[in-house]
């Protein structure tokens, strides 16, 4: 009988449950344990919960380890106590010491969610949406000591749709990310697999999200305002001010476009045919399906138009 892959699974958030349930399916792989964040509060309520990761984890009966620091010697100690051949690790949310690169034999293998070098950082996803990329993919690479800088193992490419967003995305991309973490793993273990250096002169960059990444410029094109929508949902969401107060908004580019020759400012408001539109640059047109004022509940952009009144010339945006 051959002998089962010994690893240590490293991660903490949704995207990389599907991993971590596969990897626990296969025969060939044996999980000695879990590792992901401490326990965190969260939500609006700020109750201490546990990650996706863990009740994953604990629902197959796998122990689960939660290091406060992962360059603490005792993690150390702990990991070489394990002997594992390979640790996964999947969106784990530390940065991983030099010293423990060389534990396992196959390595540190990654799970990252772009077509690298593109988009290495802590919010590929969002930003392949937010920059209008209609193809990304998975990589899988073995870590190094730099931000994602490290050998490619395995690539498939995804197709993003028109309308998706960051949320929907992941998910399709942890799914089958899932049976690319079994093929690496398998190509690894069986020494037919061969790490591939990336180009780092072909490097871009997905920064983590910051909340004044969501104020709409409203001198972008419609189309990139609405694919910023789509890539920083649910957080920082897309927001901009009305009459000095917060609100954000949902909506999608306008279709035609305005035929009148009305030349307005970026952010100016309007009702054509029963819709609320957005002038904004390059003479495009935003249609704002939800508006969300800050304190209120999200309402229709009707909804929004018959209470506000608006004025000619009203704009959102700061005056």
């Amino acid at each position: 009988m051959m002998s089962r892959l010994r690893l240590v699974f490293c991660g903490t958030p949704q995207f990389a449950v599907p991993s971590l349930q596969r990897l626990l399916a296969e025969p060939d792989f044996e999980i000695v344990s879990i590792i992901t964040q401490p326990d965190r509060p969260r939500g609006r309520g700020q109750e201490v919960s546990y990650s996706a990761v863990k009740e994953a984890g604990l629902a197959a009966g796998i122990q689960v380890h939660q290091p406060e620091k992962m360059r603490a010697p005792e993690v150390e100690q702990q990991l070489r106590a394990w002997a594992p051949e390979a640790i996964v690790i999947i969106a784990y949310g530390q940065i991983i010491p030099a010293r423990l690169l060389p534990i396992p034999r196959l390595g540190w293998i990654n799970l990252h969610a772009s077509l690298l070098p593109k988009y290495r950082g802590a919010a590929p996803i969002a930003w392949a949406i937010a920059n209008g990329e209609t193809v990304t993919g998975n990589t899988s690479m073995r870590i190094d000591a730099g931000m994602d800088t490290g050998e490619m193992l395995l690539q498939q490419e995804l197709s993003v749709g028109a309308q998706e967003t960051a949320p929907e995305l992941a998910q399709r991309l942890a799914q089958i990310g899932a049976g690319l973490m079994v093929q690496t793993l398998r190509g690894l273990g069986s020494g037919e697999l061969a790490a591939q250096p990336q180009d780092h002169g072909l490097a871009t960059y997905a920064p983590m999200l910051k909340r004044e990444d969501g104020c709409i410029d409203w001198s972008r094109p419609a189309p990139e305002i609405h694919n910023r929508m789509r890539g920083f949902t649910p957080w920082p969401g897309a927001f901009t001010e009305f009459r000095g107060q917060t609100c954000h908004l949902a909506g999608r580019p306008y279709e035609p476009q305005q035929q009148d020759g009305k030349d307005q400012p970026p952010g100016t408001l309007f009702l054509q045919g029963g819709k609320l539109l957005v002038e904004c640059g390059t003479a495009t047109l935003l249609e704002v399906s939800h508006v969300k004022l800050q304190g209120r509940r999200q309402v229709s952009a009707a909804e929004f138009a018959n209470g506000a009144h608006l004025q000619v010339g009203e704009r959102f945006g700061k005056s």
